[in-house]
């Protein structure tokens, strides 16, 4: 509804022996940029005017902000926030909290992977670096103000990049693990819908009897682009 303030942007703690902790942030960014790039191979061919550009692979998004954190305005015990009631935690410990996320987890033996949340904004990722930046100090020296330059890289499970459907091309080449209810014919007629095409499955992988396939042996599925490709040879 127009009018109402944003709530407060999170970071949330996802997995290892801190999971589920909730650091809100004190006040949202002002601004954030997110920077995703694509790695290319360059092959010089003798003759040609300009190399030819090989896809290798796609590098992780990163998400780049200043997070403000300050002891003297009591920015988390607005009732909008939805988030924490009672006093905002002090300047030092969010400090710490954040950038104790660098820090290997007993129970991961690596960092934490946390979720940074703010409207429409939902990035997973793991924190890559914090640059601080302490502009007020309480008295006795303990900061008070701070600038937190934080950058995060998008964090994806292996398992999460093998199901995108994205790696998937009608005229590329697939992989294929045979399971423990599978034959080359049953694999030939999800991928192909014809049983027929077991043959090009076994031509591919050099597989001279399709019987000798074992649970867990893998499979070239190649692209048919012929429509009498699955005819049978005379």
């Amino acid at each position: 509804m127009a009018g109402l303030p944003l709530l407060k942007a999170v970071l949330q703690v996802m997995d290892g022996s801190k999971a589920g902790l909730i650091l809100p942030v004190m006040f949202n960014p002002t601004e954030y940029n997110i920077e995703r790039a694509n790695s290319y191979k360059s092959t010089a061919v003798p003759g040609l005017g300009s190399p030819l550009i090989q896809f290798v692979n796609g590098d992780a998004a990163t998400l780049s902000m200043d997070l403000f954190v300050d002891d003297y305005t009591d920015g988390l015990s607005t009732p909008d926030s939805g988030i924490l009631a009672g006093p905002p935690m002090p300047a030092v410990l969010r400090i710490e909290a954040i950038t104790a996320l660098l820090d290997i987890d007993r129970q991961l033996h690596a960092p934490p992977h946390v979720r940074f949340l703010w409207g429409s904004l939902r990035f997973d990722a793991v924190l890559e670096k914090v640059g601080r930046k302490i502009t007020m100090f309480h008295s006795t020296g303990i900061p008070a103000r701070a600038t937190l330059s934080v950058t995060f890289r998008e964090y994806k499970r292996l398992s999460q990049q093998l199901d995108n459907p994205r790696r998937e091309s009608s005229d590329k080449t697939k992989r294929r693990r045979i399971t423990a209810t599978d034959t080359v014919w049953s694999l030939a007629d999800r991928e192909y819908g014809d049983v027929r095409g077991w043959r090009q499955i076994a031509a591919a992988s050099d597989v001279d009897d399709p019987r000798d396939l074992r649970p867990g042996d893998w499979v070239k599925v190649p692209p048919v682009e012929d429509e009498n490709a699955f005819a049978s040879p005379r």
